[in-house]
């Protein structure tokens, strides 16, 4: 039978320690050795001295009483799975070249990616009626004086139940979305009803002189679309 009353670290009287307790302990200390010759604390942006005179590790969220137990921490599956996580979300954000099957972003794209917005362009609306058919009309137009001069703005409908401002969602409306960098996307509520795509019936105007963008649609008759 084996002796574990005299085994290193053991009480009297005790058990004694297990070979298996006593391998880890010693390859924390091993470890911990190891990052006190190699890593210098003063560059870890995990780091940081709280009040107490405690260490804490700002990436696990992990409470230490001093450097060395903090370093063995450092060298734990926890903080090492948690610098595996940052890496691939930091080379996510950096890029969707890297990821999948996206296309890689060109440097003009990633300057306008990175503008901070500038607020709502001015607008105004004008209902109004063909002048032949009678079909209800809806006009818009905007002001972007600040626009770059290679950037156009850009529309599109987005149904009720895509967006997530208003709830419960009203079928009875759809949505036109107009976007232009560095402003806001600004979203008109429109009646969801079929729109005219007709010759002249549907029409987008960008007027890069006065800065001015005008969209124009007409709603599809009542009575040509119950005979239909």
């Amino acid at each position: 039978m084996a002796d574990r009353q005299n085994r290193a670290g053991s009480k009297f009287g005790g058990g004694g320690v297990s070979s298996g307790q006593q391998s880890e302990r010693e390859r924390k200390d091993r470890l911990r050795e190891l990052a006190i010759e190699t890593v210098d604390l003063a560059k870890d942006p995990y780091l940081m001295r709280n009040h107490l005179g405690t260490y804490e590790c700002k990436l696990c969220l992990t409470l230490h009483t001093n450097e060395g137990n903090y370093l063995a921490h450092t060298q734990g599956k926890k903080h090492q799975a948690g610098l595996a996580r940052r890496a691939a979300m930091e080379k996510k954000l950096k890029g969707k070249s890297d990821v999948g099957p996206a296309l890689p972003v060109s440097a003009t794209a990633a300057k306008y990616i990175q503008r901070v917005k500038i607020g709502r362009p001015g607008y105004e609306i004008t209902k109004s009626r063909h002048y032949q058919t009678q079909q209800r009309c809806l006009s818009f137009q905007l002001h972007y004086p600040e626009i770059d001069s290679n950037i156009q703005p850009r529309h599109r409908f987005m149904s009720a139940y895509e967006q997530r401002v208003e709830s419960p969602p009203d079928r009875r409306y759809q949505y036109l979305l107009i976007a232009a960098e560095p402003y806001e996307t600004v979203a008109f509520k429109v009646p969801n009803e079929k729109i005219d795509r007709g010759e002249g019936m549907f029409v987008t105007n960008w007027d890069a002189d006065e800065k001015k963008f005008t969209l124009t649609f007409y709603f599809v008759d009542e009575k040509d679309k119950s005979s239909n």
